[in-house]
């Protein structure tokens, strides 16, 4: 085609597969219709899997140095009859270090395609770009939006390749085609799942919980909007890695209600509820936790 001869990849050489001697650096990096091969940029030599496991599964790690590689966040996504419900949190976690409170978990591909993240956000931001970046250049090609379908098939063939070499990714592919609603989950392991409700991270059973009691396909618009909120809340409510509040009693004295409004105000989370519509997708809200709580409470009394 025109835009690989312009490109030159017909030039360059591709490898046969991960070669832990001789990684390939200068060559196609990435997941491409035209690699034959896909590959991604490292170190000649290194292969990621076994570079980590000395930081990872010894107890001093290497020259005092140990990685945890843990991580937390609350996603969730479900399919009714006016489309798709997203609602993420927004915090990331470094092990037990919270390092912001505002991290946007939505990848937007396009006008018709979302994207969640959960595990690494390295891994997450940087597939999920490749990805936009594919669907652009099939649009390009077929004068056509790529299915919801084919798109999360994309993104499985990508990350199979990598299968065993420390990836960490379970996203969750939103969108809207000539079918109608699509949704599918697709992981590190290249898993690619289609169904009607998927939720990921550490505090999906709580968010599963929600949904189990409130789901069904005939959802009115509101409905579901309160439904992905609740969901949401009540996970980064109980899971300390999604975020959420500390509560506090009139009985208690008046320096420690200080003590415990200051945390509070800590933690404190946002979260973001999107809404894909067969014209595309829209951003719903993005509340923080705390009025949630204060909100629901009431509405026990």
């Amino acid at each position: 085609m025109a835009l690989l001869d312009v490109c030159g990849i017909s030039d360059w050489v591709k490898e046969d597969g991960f070669n832990a001697e001789r990684a390939s650096v200068d060559k196609v990096n990435h997941f491409n219709f035209a690699a034959q091969t896909p590959e991604l940029a490292v170190p000649v030599g290194v292969d990621p899997a076994e570079f980590l496991r000395p930081l990872v599964d010894s107890e001093e790690g290497v020259d005092g140095v140990k990685i945890n590689l843990e991580h937390g966040t609350t996603t969730l996504a479900f399919k009714f009859q006016h489309g798709v419900m997203v609602a993420v949190d927004s915090r990331a976690s470094a092990g037990s270090y919270v390092s912001t409170q505002m991290f946007k978990k939505v990848i937007e591909i396009n006008p018709f395609l979302l994207g969640t993240m959960s595990g690494s956000a390295a891994d997450c931001v940087y597939w999920e770009r490749v990805l936009a970046k594919e669907c652009r250049i099939y649009k390009l090609r077929n004068k056509e939006r790529i299915s919801v379908s084919a798109a999360s098939k994309l993104l499985a063939n990508m990350v199979v390749n990598y299968r065993g070499m420390g990836l960490s990714m379970g996203t969750m592919i939103c969108g809207w085609d000539k079918k109608g609603p699509g949704l599918y989950y697709v992981d590190d392991n290249g898993l690619r799942l289609c169904g009607n409700m998927f939720s990921t991270g550490s505090g999906n059973t709580y968010a599963y919980g929600v949904m189990d009691s409130g789901y069904r396909y005939d959802l009115s618009v509101p409905e579901a909007y309160d439904l992905a909120q609740r969901a949401i809340f009540h996970a980064t409510h109980r899971d300390a890695y999604s975020g959420g509040t500390v509560n506090s009693k009139s009985e208690l004295i008046t320096w420690f209600i200080m003590v415990v409004v200051c945390v509070c105000l800590t933690l404190s989370l946002f979260f973001a509820v999107y809404h894909m519509r067969e014209t595309g997708w829209i951003k719903v809200s993005q509340e923080d936790v705390g009025d949630l709580y204060h909100r629901f409470s009431n509405e026990k009394k």
